[in-house]
């Protein structure tokens, strides 16, 4: 039996009285791609706080690769193979772009804190950061502080920034959210090419983008997985359209 790469047991979160997540049953393959839908206020940025360690949860466990993560530290499982981008952009903007990643890089290849160690001497780390660099296709804004991007470019470094560390779990959060309709496009083949062979879980609001990139999609609505299936089982699930997207969703918008 294959141990999935990431695993939800009866998760949930209450704030006070307000139950957010409610006893969420989740399992991720290796190498598998799950979208998480579900209306404004649904409990997916929860969710996803919940599981890369922001958040304590209220109840339930947490699995990586089998490991109880419940209640760790977010450095702790960073460092486990987890990774996660955020709905606002979260980059050193004073930093350029080679900088930003050189920064992702440096735990995953053994180099700790240190006070006498010179950065541009690390020929392995400024390898992998260039790697990385020409895969989001920001080769040739190397030198460009991380700021004066556009907003799409700044999104395409984060990607790159959570996947730079070799993290084999990946967990994207809305990675299209204000992008125009060509730039969600190129950014679902950023993702597909960045995150293969990877386990992904996404938040995603546009639905093109999750249809584009899923294996599975679930569905969360009240702070419950509603439907976890398919894309084409999603979309021709009636409790979803009416949950979710209205009974009378056009077909050519997604589900």
């Amino acid at each position: 039996m294959i141990t999935p790469s990431l695993e939800l047991r009866q998760l949930s979160k209450q704030f006070g009285h307000a139950h957010i997540i409610r006893g969420i049953d989740l399992s991720v393959s290796p190498g598998e791609r799950i979208a998480v839908i579900g209306p404004n206020g649904a409990g997916k940025s929860t969710l996803f706080n919940l599981i890369s360690g922001r958040f304590a949860p209220s109840s339930g466990q947490v699995l990586l690769n089998g490991q109880d993560i419940t209640g760790l530290a977010p450095y702790q499982i960073n460092r486990l193979g987890l990774s996660r981008s955020f709905q606002i952009t979260n980059i050193f903007h004073r930093l350029s772009v080679f900088e930003n990643l050189r920064c992702a890089v440096l735990w995953s290849l053994g180099y700790q804190y240190s006070f006498w160690q010179k950065l541009d001497e690390l020929r392995d780390a400024r390898e992998r950061a260039e790697e990385v660099m020409e895969a989001i296709g920001l080769g040739w804004r190397r030198d460009i502080a991380a700021g004066l991007l556009t907003y799409a470019e700044q999104r395409a470094l984060e990607i790159g920034i959570t996947v730079a560390g070799g993290a084999e779990v990946i967990l994207l959060d809305e990675p299209t959210a204000g992008m125009s309709r060509s730039e969600s496009d190129a950014a679902v083949e950023l993702i597909a090419r960045v995150t293969e062979g990877k386990t992904l879980l996404m938040v995603e609001h546009d639905m093109s983008v999750v249809f584009g990139l899923a294996d599975r999609i679930a569905v969360v609505v009240y702070g419950e997985v509603l439907a976890c299936d398919t894309p084409q089982a999603i979309r021709n699930n009636a409790r979803v359209q009416e949950a979710y997207l209205g009974s009378h969703a056009p077909q050519q918008e997604g589900v």
